[in-house]
């Protein structure tokens, strides 16, 4: 059961909705926001020139550095007095990315989070072990807010202290967990160094966003655990988390296309591609009081579909995210996702779901690309001849996955840094002698 009627709409009616909150969005943005009433100006268009969907290819695009370079409020459409919270992110220059929400942004963000964990069947009765991080950060927050819109029974319990939230798991039987895919591995970890079974406790379904991740890592997390593991998907430029969830068949993640009008465009050219053609995703906020936004370039590489789901939901989907094009590494001509270095590790038997790549280059000398991977146990206090072994089976399933060698070397376990927030994957050290094109 869908939590909003409009999700299972007709399509033309979804498009009609869109066009008119396009069209208000536009008017109001140019007629408040001094940014893009001059971006506009500069692409010789006026708001009446938005006749249609396919007008937004009209509109000029936002990028992360524009909110750096109107920090921290020169984005703004309301007043100060207006706002009732910010939230930051990490920026490019040093200072972070400043958000803001009205009241009625604050019910909208709910609303969108009410409809992802709906989208895994979370009612009144669950108990919700929401360990993403509060603060400036959105996500904590965001899955709060979502949670007791539905009525379910929210354990703020935020990150860190991972034996106590395992007790807490035990004690206050949770059925719900939202983390980061990375944690939600390490929780899992933690706790059987404590004698606890993932798979005994309640748990049923994950809420797991904030980094990409493969499916090895879902069929990972899910065998842990025993529980559903849904992808989700938000940034705080747009809202936060809350922009688009997996439902339970697991076939891509719901954009909520009534408050974020997404596109899929060439990254290097900024042209608009197809239904199906993966590129960088681009959103339009549509319902965004004190920060609209138009056409923000996302960096994130995904694609869209607009066939109807399983779940009978009709908004268009999005496919996990592959990667990003600001984290994209170009070693020796051929492009690396840290995404793709996960999947193919998590298919040779006997490493961890736990690795660093690194990137390097010698003076005068092409790229060269080392994988740091963690062994189970039993692997690493065995005969060196097996340790030789998996080493051969990594460097031969990495040459085969990317298209380029690598280096493996097969690491302890637990010496790799556990992170509970978002994994760091990649040292790129090329910058020492001059960053090459990653």
């Amino acid at each position: 059961m869908v939590w909003s009627e409009i999700e299972c709409a007709p399509r033309e009616k979804i498009e009609a909705l869109q066009l008119r909150r396009l069209q208000k969005v536009v008017e109001r943005a140019y007629r408040q926001i001094p940014f893009y009433r001059r971006a506009f100006q500069r692409a010789g268009i006026v708001p009446q020139d938005i006749q249609s969907l396919e007008d937004l290819a009209l509109l000029p695009f936002t990028r992360k550095s524009d909110f750096c370079d109107n920090y921290p409020f020169g984005l703004l459409a309301v007043s100060l007095e207006e706002v009732v919270r910010v939230h930051a992110s990490s920026g490019t220059t040093g200072k972070p990315t400043v958000v803001a929400y009205t009241a009625r942004d604050i019910e909208t963000w709910a609303e969108v989070m009410a409809r992802t964990l709906n989208c895994g069947e979370v009612t009144r009765r669950d108990i919700v072990h929401n360990a993403y991080g509060y603060g400036l950060f959105t996500g904590g927050l965001g899955v709060h807010y979502g949670a007791e819109r539905i009525g379910a029974t929210v354990v703020p319990v935020s990150g860190g202290n991972t034996q106590r939230q395992i007790m807490l798991l035990q004690d206050f039987r949770a059925t719900v967990l939202c983390c980061t895919p990375s944690y939600a591995l390490y929780l899992a970890e933690v706790a059987q160094e404590m004698g606890v079974n993932p798979a005994g406790l309640d748990l049923r379904v994950g809420f797991l966003g904030a980094e990409p991740w493969s499916e090895n890592m879902r069929r990972e997390i899910e065998e842990r655990w025993q529980i559903k593991a849904l992808d989700i998907y938000g940034l705080s430029e747009i809202i936060g988390p809350g922009v688009s969830s997996e439902c339970l068949a697991q076939e891509g993640l719901h954009i909520f296309e009534d408050h974020f009008l997404p596109e899929i465009v060439d990254p290097d050219t900024g042209e608009r591609l197809p239904y199906g053609e993966y590129g960088e995703l681009v959103i339009t906020t549509l319902t965004k009081e004190a920060l609209p936004v138009i056409r923000y370039r996302t960096g994130d590489i995904t694609k869209l579909t607009i066939e109807p789901c399983a779940c009978g939901r009709t908004m268009v989907r999005m496919a996990k995210v592959s990667g990003r094009t600001d984290d994209m590494l170009i070693v020796r001509g051929v492009n690396v996702f840290p995404s793709q270095v996960e999947t193919v590790l998590l298919q040779v038997e006997g490493v961890q779901p736990h690795y660093v790549i690194i990137v390097d280059r010698e003076r005068g000398a092409m790229d060269t690309l080392e994988v740091w991977v963690e062994v189970s146990e039993e692997i690493f206090t065995d005969e060196l001849g097996q340790l030789a072994d998996l080493q051969r089976r990594a460097e031969h399933a990495l040459r085969e996955g990317l298209g380029v060698s690598a280096r493996v070397k097969l690491v302890e376990p637990h010496s790799i840094e556990r992170s509970m927030g978002k994994a760091k994957r990649v040292i790129d050290r090329r910058d020492v002698y001059g960053k090459g094109e990653a």
